[in-house]
């Protein structure tokens, strides 16, 4: 049962883990871009519950919720919508397609084209489409989830970096350990000796408006300014690692943007609230930097040479770099 009593994002938190288990970093992810309004991109193999994961959050606050699976043959006008023209009147009428929803599963996102990419850039960077030269606002709530097979990849596209850069955090799903599979397990076959093979509807954790009301809240939570110049080191060392750590001088051709820190920022004022303080502790600043600068980060040749990955690099920095 929800805690009737605990705050509403609390209660939404506490849904989330009655619905899906072994996934509790994702799930503060998805809550994190709730909060903030960014877009979430998540890595891993298949059955790790990443759509019911988006599925359950669209549940819990009731939102408006669509799959979209990409695929090579897929046009931008399947996500944007079309204008179609009516005999009957001899008028054009637009036909809203699935990005006019308030959360979108954009699955195997890796396997669209580079036209479709774009258009789901525009959405994801103006909240906005584009059809018949009208532009159309999307809805206030506006998120996207997008998935990608880590080992599949024959027949994809690699992720432009200025659209890889909208999306707020990159998430890299394990599997869950084994105490979490047996409750996995456990679930499902209550579920289904219950007849209720299905995830039901729960009661209402928390509305569109109050999680519009709580971005108000998180853009207040207070950020000191000793760890906004912290947030600044970090992500400013991911262009020129070699000045903290000199064994990782020429290992990185390109390093966040000025997106980066604000992402950093916002992520960690989220964190801090669904964890109920009013201000942001370096803890949360550290422990959200993986998933932020993973990829806003283009490694040099020499370092795939040299096998050094993008978290390797990050944790490298995170010891470098002295926390507040």
């Amino acid at each position: 049962m929800i805690d009737s009593t605990a705050p509403p994002i609390a209660a939404l938190r506490q849904q989330l883990a009655q619905a899906i288990v072994g996934q509790a970093a994702l799930l503060d992810r998805l809550v994190i871009a709730l909060l903030t309004g960014g877009h979430l991109l998540v890595e891993g193999l298949p059955g790790l519950a990443k759509t019911t994961a988006v599925k359950a959050l669209a549940d819990a606050v009731h939102a408006g919720f669509q799959r979209i699976q990409f695929t090579p043959d897929l046009l931008p006008g399947d996500l944007t919508g079309a204008d179609v023209y009516l005999p009957a009147t001899g008028e054009m009428r637009f036909v809203p397609g699935p990005l006019f929803h308030d959360i979108v599963l954009a699955d195997e996102i890796n396997r669209a084209p580079a036209k479709v990419q774009s258009a789901l850039l525009e959405a994801m960077q103006e909240r906005q489409v584009t059809v018949g030269g009208v532009t159309r606002a999307l809805p206030p709530l506006f998120l996207v989830m997008a998935t990608q097979n880590p080992l599949e990849q024959s027949g994809t596209y690699p992720l432009p970096e200025a659209q890889l850069d909208r999306f707020l955090l990159h998430v890299a799903l394990d599997y869950p350990k084994a105490d979490e599979e047996l409750r996995i397990l456990d679930m499902d076959l209550q579920r289904h000796a219950d007849g209720h093979p299905a995830l039901a509807r729960q009661a209402l954790a928390m509305d569109a408006a109050a999680v519009l009301q709580a971005r108000h809240a998180v853009r207040r939570i207070h950020l000191a300014p000793i760890l906004r110049h912290y947030i600044v080191e970090l992500v400013r060392a991911t262009r020129d690692p070699g000045a903290h750590v000199p064994r990782l001088a020429g290992m990185v051709e390109a390093g966040g943007s000025p997106r980066a820190v604000l992402a950093l920022a916002h992520a960690a004022q989220a964190l801090a609230y669904l964890r109920g303080r009013d201000f942001v502790l370096p803890d949360d600043i550290i422990e959200l930097a993986p998933d932020v600068l993973r990829h806003r980060i283009v490694l040099a040749l020499e370092a795939d040479l040299q096998g050094l990955t993008r978290d390797a690099l990050i944790a490298a920095l995170l010891r470098a770099i002295p926390a507040p």
